[in-house]
This record gives C-alpha cells, structure tokens and sequence, in this order.
C-alpha cells in the first residue's frame, strides 16, 4: 500500500461495474449490485477477503443501457475510482442481490483487462494522490498559484455562499461546513460535486477531469446554478429560517452514507402550489369549527415538513379525506306522500308494517323539517325482502343509498376507525361510507346486525352503540378523525334474522319492526307480480314464450319449497326458465325449409309453453315435501307442536313411548336446557294429575311411572331445539300415551306451562301459525295471553283456522282429544282464601 510517493492503491484491482451513479474521490455511495459478474466479485473478493488491501475495489461507471445488458463485457470507461467498502448487506428478496457502501479514495486509468470471469480484474494505474483526501489541510492552494488559485478562490467563496443560504441547524449542512474547512482546497471540486444536485453525465466528465484547473472549471457553474436556484425560490417564496429546512431533502448518494443534497425549486414550487390548492379546499369544505381549526393546525405543520418524511403522506391522506367529507352536503328529501305509497306498493306486495312506518316518518318530515333520523330494525327470517325494503326506502325519499354488511365483523375499528398512529390506519365503516355517498342524510343500510362478532379486538356492537342513538350521533367521533360529525341526519336501517343475538343494550336503541313471513297467498302474488317477470327477462323470454298458471304457483310453494321467504321459490322459477330457454333456443336452430311431422320430438313447441303439473314434476323432480300430517297419529303418544326459528315457523312431531323399567326418562332429538326442563315439568305435573284425569302406568296403577320407562323423542335429531313453547305440546304427547287415546290430527299447538298447569305466553306466534297452515292443520291452540298476536294474521288465515286460546293445561288436554279429557268427579275445589288483614 505504502511506497516512496506516499499512499498506493494495488496495482490489480477487481472491477464493479455500476449503472446507477458516478463515485467521486472523497464521496460515499450506496450501490445495488445483482448483475453476476459483480456478485461473483463480491462474494469472492470481498466477503472472503481479510485484509483491509482485499476491501479496495474499482467502481467504473457503465454508460451502456442497464435494460439491453448482455453477457459479453461492455467497453469500459477508461477512468474509474478506487474505493473502499465500508459495507456488505445481503438479500434474497425480491431477488438475491447485494448493497455496498463504497467511499471513494482516488482516480485510476485502466492500463489493460487481466480476466474478465468471473468478475473483472485489472491492471491499473493510480491518477491522484490519496492524501490529499485523507489528511486535513495543512498547505493547500495558494493564491499566488495563478489561474488555479483564483479558481479554487473564486469556488471556495462560492460553497460558503450556498452554506449561508442554508439552516445551519440541519445536521446535514452542519457536516458541510466542517468538510469545507477541514479539506485541502483540491479536493473541493470532487466533493462539492457529489453533495450538490448534479446529473450523472455532469459528475462524469468531473471524474473524467484530471487536471485540477480543469474540474474546478466543470465544478463551479454547477455550484452557481444551485445558488441561483435558491435565489429564485427565496425571492418568490420569502423562505422563513422554519422553510429553510424543507430546501434539503436526503437522497441517494453524498459524502456520507445515503445523504445528498435537493436543490430543485421546482418540486419545491409544485408542493407549494398544492399545498395553497389544499388550504382553499380546506376553506370552501364549509366544515364545523371545530374539524377547520383540527384542519389548519395540520396544514401549517404539513407546510413545514419534507415531502421525504411518512408523516407526510399521513397528513396529507388525513387532509384530504377531512375535505372530501359531506360536512354540510345534502340531499333535499322528496316529501310527496301520494307518490311515495304508490313507490312502496309497486316495489313490494304486503309488508303493510314496514310501510305505514315509512309514510309516517315522511309525513312527519314533511311538518317539521329538524327530525332526527329514526333507528329502525326489520327483524324477520331470511328472503322476505328486508334488505330491498331499505332500498326502495331511499329511492322513496330521494336519498343516497349505502349498505354496510355487518355479518362476521369482529373488530371495533371497523365501526369507529383506527387511531392515525397505527401504520396503515383508516377511517371506520361509518365515516367511509359517507365519503363514498357524498351527502350527510344518505340511507345506510347495516346489515345482518345480529351476526355481529367478538375478538380479542373489542366488541363492534359496543362501538355501535353510539352510531345507534338519536341522542348521541349527533357528534359521532371517529379514531381516525378525532372530531365530531354530525350523523343525526342519517336514516339507519338495520336488518336481523333474530333479536335474540344483538346485545340487549343495542337492540334498545332501535326500533324494531317484524317482518314475518309471507302467506302462501302473499307469495303465489309477489311471483307473479315479482318473481316471474324478473326470471323472465333475466334469462331473455318474454311471456310469449312461457305461462306459469296460478295453480302451477301454488304447486312450487307448497310442495317445493318450505320456507318463511321467497328465495326458494325465485331459485324454482329460475329452474323451469333454464329449462323453457333449452326448449326455445332448440326450436330457434331448426331449419324452416324441413317439414316438420307435429309428434317428432325435434318439433318446436308450441307458445307459449305452459307449465302444468307433469311439466313441474319432470323439471324439478318429484315433490320434496308432503301433506303428511294425518299419517303420523296412527298411535296414542304423538302431538304436533310448533316451533319457531330465524328461518320462520316450523312445525315439530313429539313421539313418547313406554316400555317396563324403573321410572326413567329418556330425552332424545339433540334438545337445548330448556326442552329438557319442560319435559320435566310436563312429566311432574302429569304425575300430580295423575289420579284427576285417571293416568295409568302398563300394569295400570295409579303412579304412570312406576314400573314404567318413558322415552320422549323430537324427530328430525340432527337439528338442535331449544326454547321455552314445547312445553304443552309434551304433556298432550304424554297424556295421550297414559292414557291410550289418540290426539286429534288436524290439531297443533305450543305454549309453556307451568308446574301448577297454568299456560305461559310464547313468542313468534304468526310465524307459528303460518307454519301450521303451509302443513294443513285446521286448529291450533294458543295461550290465553298471546290472543293479541292474532290481530297481526291474514284475515284469510283467520277465517281458515279454528283457534282455542287456552289460559291452563284443563283446557289444553280438553281441546286436543275429541270429546275432551276425562277428569273424576270428585276433584276437590281449591281452598278459598280469606285476607288476615
């Protein structure tokens, strides 16, 4: 390394061949290397090297297009710079390849190429001295040196120009100022060059200079134009010492590791002009006070902050989301009446409920314009038309229309935003969904709220909480937001299968209205008002070419689908659509010149194809379910009972059986808590009765236990059943197997009873009852209590079935067995009471 002239580079020096940027004596860069060549060099010279001599390395620049490399070796450029790496880091992704920190010592010539694999090595010769570069000035340039010291003068006054331009506070300037005065003045051009914003064909022909007279020469103009810039930028934009920072930007390259100087006042100019472009939008938003000082607070802090920094673009996502933001846009609400009815009507068969709750709601507006937004919940089971209802609603007033599918949510942050320190924070559902509509009184539309989840990150139904209160909503906070916004304009509708599964705390906020299921009446209308014409021209007929008749209707309905909805009975119609479209598109490709005999099966049908009962059959199969109620009640020890679940109503069978054992009960058909308790409370109160309406057991004594083992089975064991209404339809099952008689077939029944006989109401009574109906039944027996939940029935069901309200199970037993229950005349009356008091 050492020899008489002082320091020595090697005079063999493997090569790197680098597209992306000049190294200059005296800088530090960073380079990407990947191309095969390098990588050999560094994995073999460097990373296996020990001394600091195997650590020196050329970097010569490759002028050929990095797009079109080939295998072969470029022609090289004859200058280049020994360097030193000062760091290897390595990397698989996205492919393997390596960074190197590379500080430049000195210039070389190429003397002649030694080998050229795996990596380049050759003989060089050294152009500059290293110490120069090395040790601190002690006799430098004089100005007695002619041209060249004038030069170096002129240069030197010219870097201490551009330092007093800038913020000496900026560690970056600082480290400037000290390399200027601790370097020899030779040196000056190379550095300067590197540091200030110059273009990589300027730092060649700064590294192709080898006379120093000549650099300073191609230096100087470059250093003149960054203080002219600066002018220009200082003049037009009064730069404030505070401004003065946001001059610098760090980039790629410099004399340090990663640090360069930008000088550029036209990106500085553009982010001027954006910024003034924000700050008018943030003026013209038309905000509340308190979101405009939230706002401008973040506009002067994003005026003085670097483009470079990440806060940046988080400030800058944040100010613009708070414009775009309908603070004080809306939709002006079309409160015609007449118009709205006759909207409701043409969209929607039945719901009577749902719309006299939306007329009311405009007919109040209409009276007072400042009405809060209701909180309405359509609660019933799926298919009914719960989330088209809520459409037709927003197009009834004339609103935006927005749904957020709340099914499976199990983060809060999805309700109320995350916080802006989080990386990757955004806004709520809430919030984004009024960005996208536009208008502060939009409809939204959440939806499937009983599915709501919970995990470890909080409870979204919680965070509705405050969404969901006319009282609160009114300053809605969003994390991301951190301000109030105004959402007591917004008509939220929520739709549930079941209110069983929203918290007690949310559903109180909401009004609730019931959407039961739909008559088979209700339902042979909505498909030929609806359904038919829908399938139809989704799937290109016209009524033409396909007649579905009312009683073909009523068919699909009652022996195809079972269901409270009508997306069943659509998937059925589509079904014999596909299947008539077959049809019609076969009879499109027979050629008109063939004469056609009327029984050849290629024949076209006739048109309109109508769908009769054999048709139904061939297209969808045979009948899925049947009218098979009767046959079950061949032996004593059957009841129907009735059920409700977020499907509709269901009808249930409970068989009971006895066999001779020690008194034991039996309870199969996957039953919940609560049916295995009314089993209980049945077989109790029928042992206490025993005596009354003359129970045996096999051998005939007065216990029906005794001797006895009973087993109470619910078919259908694969779906689980539980709730508080089976309770009167297992003492019938079992007072009907004690004492041999067979219930009634045409009769169902539910209720819950209580250990002293009484008959508790139960809920979900027109589901129940339409239930009964979609089966056959012609009576069903209700307790006494939910009398008032007929009123909500068809007055075509109510005139078709026999209802027997009943207040305790004397009556219950009495109704379900022809000719009654027998009970002994010599039942004792119940003691009166007379007061103490």
């Amino acid at each position: 390394m050492t020899s008489g002239g002082g320091i020595q580079i090697p005079s063999r020096l493997p090569l790197l061949l680098t597209h992306e940027g000049v190294l200059l004596p005296g800088s530090t860069v960073r380079f990407s290397v990947d191309s095969a060549r390098n990588m050999h060099l560094v994995s073999q010279r460097l990373l296996k090297g020990t001394s600091l001599k195997s650590t020196i390395i050329g970097v010569i620049p490759n002028t050929r297009d990095p797009e079109h490399d080939t295998d072969d070796l470029p022609t090289l450029h004859k200058i280049g710079t020994a360097g030193i790496a000062v760091q290897v880091v390595g990397s698989n992704w996205p492919k393997p390849h390596y960074t190197l920190l590379i500080t430049g010592l000195c210039r070389f010539r190429v003397s002649s190429l030694l080998k050229e694999r795996p990596f380049v090595l050759a003989e060089v010769e050294q152009l500059d001295k290293l110490e120069q570069y090395t040790t601190p000035a002690t006799e430098g340039i004089t100005a007695g040196d002619g041209e060249l010291g004038e030069l170096s003068q002129k240069f030197y006054q010219a870097a201490v120009q551009l330092l007093g331009m800038l913020d000496m506070s900026v560690p970056v300037v600082a480290k400037f100022r000290r390399l200027l005065d601790s370097l020899p003045r030779e040196t000056l051009p190379d550095v300067v060059a590197s540091m200030i914003r110059t273009s990589n064909k300027e730092k060649l022909q700064v590294l192709d200079a080898l006379s120093l007279e000549e650099r300073f020469k191609k230096a100087l103009p470059m250093l003149t134009r960054q203080i002219e810039g600066l002018k220009l930028l200082q003049k037009t934009r009064k730069t404030s010492p505070d401004n003065e920072k946001r001059v610098l930007s760090v980039r790629k390259g410099g004399v340090f590791p990663g640090r360069q100087f930008n000088l550029d006042e036209e990106d500085e100019d553009e982010d001027g002009d954006d910024t003034a472009v924000l700050e008018r939008k943030v003026h013209g938003a038309n905000m509340p006070e308190a979101a405009l000082r939230v706002c401008l607070k973040e506009l002067k802090r994003l005026k003085k902050m670097p483009q470079s920094m990440p806060e940046y673009a988080l400030t800058r996502n944040y100010l613009d989301l708070m414009v775009e933001l309908p603070w004080s846009k809306s939709t002006k609400d079309c409160l015609d009446i007449r118009a709205a009815r006759t909207l409701l009507d043409n969209d929607h068969y039945a719901m009577d409920k749902l719309k006299r709750r939306v007329l009311e709601y405009l007919a109040v507006r209409q009276l007072k314009t400042s009405l809060k937004g209701p909180i309405l919940c359509f609660v019933g089971p799926p298919g009914v038309g719960k989330t088209s209802v809520g459409r037709s609603i927003a197009r009834t007033l004339g609103r935006e229309f927005h749904r957020i599918a709340l099914g499976g949510v199990c983060d809060q942050s999805d309700i109320r935003g995350h916080r802006r320190t989080y990386v990757g924070s955004m806004p709520g559902r809430i919030i984004n969904g009024l960005k996208t509509v536009g208008v502060n009184n939009p409809v939204f539309l959440l939806d499937e709220v009983d599915k709501l989840g919970k995990s470890l990150q909080g409870d979204p139904a919680a965070a509705l909480l405050e969404v969901l209160d006319p009282e609160q909503n009114h300053s809605f906070t969003d994390h991301y937001l951190n301000v109030a916004f105004d959402l007591s304009q917004v008509l939220f509708i929520a739709t549930a299968n079941t209110t069983a599964t929203i918290p007690p705390a949310l559903l109180d906020r909401m009004e609730v209205l019931q959407v039961p299921g739909y008559t088979q009446e209700e339902k042979v209308e909505i498909a030929h008002r609806h359904l038919i014409p829908n399938q139809l021209e989704q799937h290109g007929l016209t009524p033409q070419q396909l007649h579905i008749p009312q009683d073909t209707t009523q068919d699909i309905i009652s022996r195809y689908t079972r269901e409270a909805g009508v997306r069943s009975l659509e998937r059925k119609i589509g079904a014999i659509c596909r299947a008539v479209a077959v049809k019609v598109a076969e009879s499109h490709r027979v050629p008109k010149t063939e004469t056609l005999i009327p029984d050849d099966k290629t024949a076209p049908p006739e048109m309109p194809i109508v769908i009769d009962h054999i048709a139904l059959k061939d297209i969808l199969g045979p009948p899925l379910f049947e009218m098979e109620v009767s046959e079950r009640f061949t032996l004593p020890g059957v009841a129907l009972g009735l059920a409700w679940t977020p499907l509709g109503g269901e009808i249930m069978f409970v068989e009971a059986s006895r066999m001779e054992g020690e008194g034991q009960l039996t309870l199969t058909g996957q039953l919940g808590d609560v049916m295995k308790e009314s089993a209980h409370l049945a077989i109790s109160w029928l042992r206490t009765n025993a005596k009354t309406y003359q129970l045996t057991n096999m051998v005939g004594a007065p216990d029906p236990l005794e001797g006895t083992d009973i087993h109470l089975h619910f078919p259908a064991g694969a779906v689980t059943k539980d709730g508080p209404s089976a309770g009167v339809t297992i003492v019938t099952c079992l007072a009907s197997l004690f004492s041999g008689r067979l219930v009634r077939s045409d009769i169902a029944m539910t209720g819950e009873i209580t250990l002293r006989g009484l008959v508790l109401p139960v809920g979900g009574i027109k589901d129940k009852v339409l239930a009964a109906y979609r089966a056959g039944v012609k009576c069903v027996i209700l307790p006494k209590r939910n009398e008032k939940d007929l009123e909500e029935l068809p007055a075509n069901i109510r005139a078709d079935l026999d209802f027997v309200t009943a207040g305790n199970l004397d009556e219950v037993l009495n109704a379900a067995f022809d000719g009654g229950f027998q009970r002994t005349a010599s039942t004792r009356a119940p003691p009166q009471l007379t007061s103490k008091l």
